[in-house]
């Protein structure tokens, strides 16, 4: 089973480039319109999948190759984004950023190849002018099996910067899909575990998804960005679907002898030095253990040999 959901995922050369800001004002531009939009996070992170859904009003899903395995991903992928008209995935950390030791393992690129998505680069234009067009020529060459297919630039200080690096770019033959200027009003708290979540910051955070919403709307090329979307490839993938829940059978015990609910049986050994001697009134001293079905009173005392 194929699924053509037009789909790309937005990466950056490194943490705090802004890769969120872009890729929820993505998604919130584009559900403005009437798109459905499939959101998704690559990686465990659930703190952005948050954000995602408050742009979209569809759950983020995470689409993590090291937990789920490299062979779950495209399933999982399908699953959520059936019936979408638009997904987007947004990526973590740096582009070839994945498991420590494993090489490209769970990192952005490497689901991007998984899921035969096209990947747009936001870069945090900051602090430099024609080097940036070394540093995403370095991100386009590096593995050819990943399709760097436009960058977003972030942070441009003023149209003249915007010039410079757009110029720059051509060199290179990278095409740019949008320019965002450094707005404070879309700036999402940070600390130690990454972003705050959505649930703590309430209408804040619905002001945040709307400013970053109007900021991409007005500086990116959303027709451009949505035809690239259109290019990713069929993806050949059975859409993830839950085991069905078995349900547990209670078993019943039942007693060896049948009418009858308990039974005499040694349960524990008697204090007595001798408890099969037969007593003085000629008959063996009983044993009495309850079985399982037993429903007599607990208060009950096992007879003593006489």
């Amino acid at each position: 089973m194929t699924t053509d959901v037009p789909r790309l995922v937005v990466a950056a050369p490194a943490s705090g480039s802004g890769k969120t800001t872009v890729a929820t004002g993505l998604m919130a531009a584009f559900a403005e319109r009437g798109l459905a939009v499939s959101p998704h996070k690559v990686g465990p992170d659930y703190i952005d999948p948050g954000y995602h859904a408050l742009a979209t009003g569809r759950p983020g899903r995470n689409l993590d190759a090291y937990m789920c395995g490299p062979e779950l991903v495209a399933p999982l992928f399908a699953h959520g984004a059936a019936g979408c008209e638009l997904a987007v995935v947004e990526g973590v950390m740096g582009l070839f950023d994945g498991v420590s030791g494993e090489g490209e393992l769970a990192s952005t690129a490497h689901v991007a190849k998984l899921l035969k998505a096209p990947v747009v680069l936001v870069v945090d234009a900051s602090s430099q002018s024609r080097s940036v067009a070394a540093l995403v020529h370095g991100f386009a060459s590096f593995d050819p099996q990943v399709r760097l297919a436009g960058v977003i630039l972030n942070k441009v200080g003023s149209e003249r910067h915007e010039q410079v690096l757009r110029e720059a770019l051509e060199e290179v033959g990278v095409p740019v899909f949008g320019s965002l200027r450094r707005t404070p009003q879309v700036a999402t708290p940070s600390r130690h575990l990454g972003l705050v979540p959505v649930a703590e910051r309430s209408a804040e955070a619905v002001d945040s998804v709307r400013a970053a919403a109007a900021m991409v709307r007005e500086g990116c090329d959303l027709e451009g960005l949505l035809a690239l979307a259109r290019t990713a490839p069929p993806l050949d993938a059975q859409p993830w679907a839950p085991a069905p829940r078995r349900r547990k059978r209670r078993r019943r015990c039942r007693s060896p002898r049948r009418g009858r609910s308990w039974r005499w049986r040694a349960a524990r050994p008697s204090p007595s030095p001798t408890p099969n001697t037969p007593s003085s009134c000629g008959r063996r001293a009983p044993r009495w253990s309850p079985s399982t079905r037993c429903t007599t009173n607990s208060s009950r005392k096992a007879p003593r040999p006489w």
